[in-house]
């Protein structure tokens, strides 16, 4: 059985260059430095129109943590209904409450405003007090998949912990491992016996188009870098396929 790779995109040129080079899915986003935002709905509407991918949709109403207000809620429960009238085929949210357990309330809420779409929650679980009772929880809640680098920084540092999930989600959930995934992982993420799908951004810096640039210029007190853009590396599609 293959396994399938999910690709996070944040821009219109790694959009479109991960449908051309071979990745299964997308994660549609926005602003990478903060870890993904929901996305603009002209972006999804432009993107069902140009390729034929499954387009996963980010509902992330700011960075930060993962304790939403009960209008931010509101706002999310609006972006998958709108989003959905798109054409997006699943949704990645995730919420948790002060404490740092799954806010089930919430979670049962932004799943019915996704109707039959699938849903993964996302790495709000890695930020969790408990992560196997936290993955309990978003069984029963009806998700189908849920993106973790074990609790950790990046999977190098979660592995073990990513192994102990799959072992205990079985066939109930998809453990989509992630947060900076190498191939070199995959050999060891096999020998659990239920690795259905992995999560790579594969991205590559490429020069920007831009030949001006102001170096003085900086938004927000940091300063900006007009000098390249993010698209897919072939070469790191490659290397997961290979493995996969």
């Amino acid at each position: 059985m293959s396994i399938l790779l999910e690709a996070p995109v944040f821009n219109l040129q790694a959009s479109l260059e991960a449908a051309q080079l071979g990745i299964d899915r997308l994660e549609l986003c926005c602003n990478f430095p903060e870890g993904g935002e929901t996305p603009s709905a002209g972006m999804l509407r432009f993107l069902k129109r140009e390729i034929d991918l499954p387009i996963f949709v980010m509902i992330r109403p700011r960075g930060g943590n993962f304790v939403y207000s009960s209008k931010e809620l509101l706002v999310m429960k609006q972006d998958i209904q709108l989003l959905g009238d798109l054409g997006a085929d699943g949704f990645v949210f995730g919420a948790l409450d002060a404490q740092g357990s799954v806010n089930e309330s919430a979670c049962e809420s932004l799943l019915r405003a996704a109707e039959s779409r699938p849903c993964t929650f996302h790495r709000a679980f890695d930020a969790a007090a408990d992560l196997t009772g936290s993955l309990e929880k978003i069984i029963q809640l009806g998700f189908q998949r849920v993106l973790t680098s074990g609790g950790e920084n990046t999977l190098t540092e979660g592995l073990e912990k990513v192994m102990a999930l799959l072992e205990q989600a079985k066939e109930r959930i998809i453990i989509l491992p992630g947060g900076g995934l190498k191939a070199a992982h995959v050999s060891r993420l096999k020998e659990s016996g239920y690795l259905k799908e992995v999560h790579a951004s594969c991205k590559l810096a490429k020069p920007a188009d831009n030949q001006f640039v102001k170096p003085s210029l900086s938004f927000a007190g940091a300063p900006l870098d007009f000098s390249l853009n993010f698209g897919i590396d072939p070469q790191l599609v490659h290397e997961f396929k290979s493995v996969l």
